[in-house]
């Protein structure tokens, strides 16, 4: 085990700023590449060297947050796997808040209903948003760089901006 920096793990899933993606990329001081290097040979490098780097480097370690934005309902004990969701779990995970949910069967109903009520998505076209372009509404994509806000964006923000209340934050960064 290195005793030159503490290990963590987390979600695979997660949100880096582009600020904190610059260090890992330029690397100011050494830890980046340090870690990269120990952490080449495991089966696992997403759960741990993000993690890992943002909770040694003591300008990032106070800007984590410990959420993978996932709605997740697990099997029984010992809860080692996500269950199958369906048509049946829309409303909890809607109600979670969660951005993102796992784990569904090929084609189940319930994406169809997350892409025409939450997406505003219509069947084989593009989620709306400012970017779109084309006729019928979104069939082509038009400028990238001009996004604005869907209509979970509300949700989005409700989200962050419970997860990075004062009062949660102490009880959500590096442990």
């Amino acid at each position: 085990m290195p005793t030159a920096f503490k290990l963590f793990t987390g979600s695979a899933w997660m949100v880096l700023s582009r600020s904190f993606v610059e260090y890992c990329i330029w690397g100011w001081d050494n830890l980046p590449r340090t870690l990269l290097m120990y952490y080449t040979n495991f089966l696992s490098t997403p759960e741990g060297y993000f993690h890992t780097v943002i909770c040694n480097a003591p300008e990032y370690s106070s800007t984590v947050v410990n959420s993978d934005l996932h709605y997740i309902s697990w099997d029984k004990r010992p809860q080692q796997h996500p269950k199958m969701l369906n048509i049946s779990d829309t409303k909890k995970m809607i109600a979670s808040g969660a951005v993102f949910a796992r784990k569904f069967t090929h084609n189940d109903l319930a994406l169809d209903k997350i892409d025409t009520e939450l997406l505003g998505r219509g069947n084989g076209s593009f989620t709306p948003g400012g970017w779109c372009a084309g006729k019928p509404n979104c069939s082509k994509v038009g400028d990238p760089s001009k996004i604005n806000p869907g209509l979970g964006a509300d949700r989005i923000s409700g989200l962050v901006s419970r997860l990075i209340s004062p009062s949660k934050l102490t009880r959500r960064q590096c442990r």
